[in-house]
């Protein structure tokens, strides 16, 4: 039997809790959240600190979820959760 391998894909999914909805963010931009999250770690009062992703959305003809490329918004790391 061969082996299967599991293929990393180019962007993490995180929740935005503000937004409600899931985010995909570039694995090298999430190197941003890990450093941020160090920084301020026991702070009540996170500072506001953008980084960049797509917001996935519902592709009723496969009835899954899909990032959509069109258009780059801009989250706040403090309201991002892993998903």
């Amino acid at each position: 039997m061969g082996v299967l391998r599991t293929i990393k894909s180019e962007y993490e999914i995180y929740e935005n809790q503000a937004l409600e909805c899931l985010v995909a963010i570039l694995r090298d931009e999430c190197k941003k959240i890990k450093t941020y999250r160090k920084k301020n770690k026991g702070q009540k009062t996170m500072p506001s600190e953008l980084i960049a992703g797509y917001k996935m959305v519902l592709d009723e003809e496969f009835d899954s979820l899909k990032i959509d490329f069109s258009t780059e918004f801009q989250f706040e790391i403090r309201d991002l959760v892993n998903a």
